[in-house]
């Protein structure tokens, strides 16, 4: 008996121990640390969160009990009220890194107020582009679940559980459904990735080996463009597929070692060369009129109502690329020059560069 109650202490030990996949473990931690005291650049990087971190300790949280975006126009109430909310992501976000660079236990504190209310009061949806919004709360609660209490962690964890086994279930990602091959499901893929690696629970690992590579296939194109950039011709939705996808092949490399981002697909796709195909007009060699020719009547409703970047013919801004690029540069970091380019400066980096930094590959 004695022996059996050392095997569990253990085991337990080792599952708390178990390091961060989705945002940076302890060793990684340690190196951000050290390069935000001696860095000036990185201070300036970590500086917007610092004092976001310090106003989220004198507010209360926000949550919703439904994220409402997808399919809205800006304006809409229901959208409206769930983006302030979703204000909230934000908060978190910044109070965990905060509390990782400072040490200030107030700041874990709040962070897991937040936690724990939002826990309580959203409920999970199969809708994978309302869902994606919570990404920043995910990575937030990698970072710290294992400072929280077991009581916290339970109600947090039981919540992250819901979410990602509501996308498994997605309508949306069934039948001939657009959205079982188009974004929506890029995004649904990500956000039940990062789930499954923030709560070590292999029990998805199936499921996400198996939804990724289908995707892949059915979504990325030999020549470099995606399923999104044909349907609505739009770089705008370039990125916003690649970018989910890059993000869960991230948390797989970070957990597995395997690369997905240069991994083929039957007819020879690679999510390397959807991000290479991006490149000129990226640096200004080329230019891409967005919307031109989309076949989805929601664009047309957007640039209708005057929402930014929608009107048919808008010529895309390769800052709008950056981040695609800046998650790629996890991958390669030639990418970081490109971005220096479309940014027009040879010193440009952000969070995401330095994060690429701080983590080990």
């Amino acid at each position: 008996m004695k022996k059996l109650v050392c095997f569990f202490c253990f085991s337990a030990i080792t599952i708390t121990l178990k390091a961060q996949i989705v945002s940076l473990d302890k060793k990684e931690v340690s190196i951000m640390r050290k390069a935000i005291k001696h860095n000036k650049q990185y201070q300036e990087l970590f500086e917007p969160y610092k004092q976001a971190a310090y106003q989220a300790l004198q507010e209360s949280p926000n949550p919703i009990a439904v994220i409402q975006s997808q399919g809205l126009l800006a304006g809409d109430p229901r959208k409206t009220a769930s983006l302030k909310s979703l204000e909230d992501a934000y908060k978190i976000y910044s109070l965990a890194f905060a509390y990782k660079v400072l040490g200030d236990k107030a700041m874990l504190n709040k962070a897991t107020e937040y936690l724990v209310a939002w826990a309580k009061v959203n409920k999970a949806t199969d809708d994978p582009i309302n869902e994606t919004k919570i990404e920043d709360i995910v990575t937030a609660y990698d970072l710290i679940r294992d400072d929280i209490s077991a009581a916290d962690r339970k109600v947090t964890d039981t919540w992250m559980h819901s979410k990602a086994d509501a996308l498994v279930d997605s309508k949306y990602a069934k039948g001939n459904r657009g959205t079982a091959i188009n974004n929506w499901n890029s995004h649904r893929i990500k956000m039940i990735t990062l789930i499954a690696y923030t709560l070590h629970d292999d029990s998805y690992d199936t499921i996400i080996t198996r939804e990724l590579e289908k995707q892949l296939n059915v979504n990325l194109n030999p020549d470099g463009t995606t399923h999104d950039l044909v349907e609505r011709d739009a770089f705008h939705y370039q990125t916003y597929d690649l970018e989910p996808l890059i993000s869960a092949c991230i948390a797989i490399y970070r957990a597995t070692g395997k690369d997905y981002f240069r991994w083929k697909t039957t007819n020879g796709s690679f999510i390397k060369n959807c991000v290479d195909y991006m490149t000129p007009f990226m640096t200004g060699e080329k230019k891409h009129p967005e919307f031109v020719k989309s076949t989805v009547p929601f664009d047309l409703k957007r640039a209708q109502n005057n929402e930014k970047g929608y009107a048919s013919g808008t010529l895309f801004e390769p800052k709008n690329g950056v981040n695609t690029f800046a998650l790629a540069a996890y991958f390669d970091k030639s990418y970081n020059k490109i971005i220096q380019q479309a940014m027009q400066n040879n010193n440009y980096i952000n969070w995401r560069m330095a994060l690429n930094n701080f983590t080990a590959k």
